[in-house]
């Protein structure tokens, strides 16, 4: 049996990451501790709230001795590190933020493992584990002819949140390296799947086709990236933890290269798809009248170019060839099953969706956690 703190755990992989664990591991402990910043929701957590085997903290990973008090009541064996900054446009425009949580805030988790595993010896020489939950932007760029991004591949990060995700693998690596804490990191291509926060990409298309707003797309739309349905990664995340070789990296894909705008596209024809089928159209069209485009046919009419990002990245591709080699790992969703999977969900649960974009999630957040 593990006891497991997940940091950021009421974030979008984090809280899959938890859903997964305690449906697959019925007998271990889950410790979720979660700043619930603008991105951590604990309506996402709603589904296990009721699970003797869970916790929920409300608490900041910069708090050192919370972390300390957490590995050492809970007995925690095993840590899970999702919490960050993680939006790219946000990092561009207020860097500090990033530099704060992904940096600072990872290396006060490492101080409060290396004290309470290592020095105060609280598991008694048995097995822990530091898992760092990272990025293939640390990588850099590639070309539509460059090879895809290997555990080998230099670190060559363009934004300042891919920067910062890049210091906080070199912390966890210093730290296995110097200390013998034993790590591991992950390094994955883009979730995709439930409780994705609207402003990314696939949740930002399906919200705006709902409400007839313009899709907008950066630069020409032909961007690439590799996109890992989010169950995918949480079984990976397993696999690294039950298997992978301390001090390792191992990057997790999803071997689903696409481009933004084929992205937008699909999703276009998929929506229009669900407004059309016989058996949900009429419901649909009630509780979604707004969506013009889409009950139309035309989703994609809503398609519109705008300025590209500063730094924009042309193409990130994982080769997942040393997990799929050592740990046996391979993603069980094809993009065009997850894609589906994750518009139903956003069509069949609008009520966590609203909530998140009028931001009446924050005001019951502050309600329950304002002292």
């Amino acid at each position: 049996m593990k006891s497991i703190l997940v940091t950021g755990g009421a974030g979008f992989i984090g809280a899959n990451f938890v859903h997964y664990w305690l449906n697959q591991h019925k007998n271990d402990k889950v410790i979720v501790l979660d700043a619930l910043t603008y991105a951590g929701n604990i309506a996402s957590l709603e589904p296990v709230k009721d699970n003797p085997n869970y916790t929920f903290v409300h608490g900041d990973i910069l708090n050192t001795e919370l972390v300390e008090e957490l590995l050492r009541h809970h007995k925690v064996d095993t840590l899970v590190h999702f919490a960050a900054e993680s939006h790219v446009d946000r990092s561009i425009t207020g860097p500090d933020a990033f530099l704060e949580t992904n940096i600072i805030g990872t290396h006060s988790l490492l101080k409060a493992a290396k004290k309470v595993w290592l020095d105060e010896n609280l598991l008694e020489d048995k097995e822990h584990r530091f898992h760092h939950v990272s990025t293939d932007e640390v990588y850099g760029t590639l070309s539509l002819t460059d090879p895809a991004f290997t555990e080998d591949t230099p670190y060559a990060p363009n934004s300042p949140y891919a920067a910062s995700k890049a210091s906080s693998d070199h912390l966890v690596r210093a730290y296995n390296e110097t200390y013998g804490l034993k790590t591991t990191i992950s390094n994955c291509s883009n979730n995709y799947g439930p409780y994705h926060f609207p402003e990314k990409l696939i949740p930002l298309v399906i919200t705006n086709i709902l409400h007839d707003n313009p899709l907008p797309i950066y630069g020409d739309g032909k961007q690439i990236r590799d996109w890992l349905y989010v169950e995918d990664h949480a079984r990976g995340i397993e696999l690294v933890l039950e298997k992978g070789r301390i001090g390792e990296n191992y990057n997790i894909g999803g071997h689903n290269e696409w481009q933004n705008i084929d992205i937008v596209k699909l999703v276009c024809q998929l929506m229009n798809e669900s407004f059309q089928l016989p058996a949900s159209s009429f419901q649909l069209k009630k509780r979604f009248p707004k969506a013009k485009a889409a009950i139309e046919g035309r989703s994609e009419s809503l398609i519109e170019y705008v300025k590209d990002r500063p730094g924009h990245d042309r193409r990130y591709a994982i080769d997942a060839a040393k997990t799929r080699a050592e740990l046996g790992y391979e993603p069980k969703e094809s993009f065009e099953t997850g894609i589906r999977k994750t518009v139903e969900w956003y069509l069949s649960n609008e009520s966590w969706w609203k909530a998140v974009m009028d931001g009446s999630y924050k005001n019951w957040i502050e309600s329950q956690y304002s002292n």
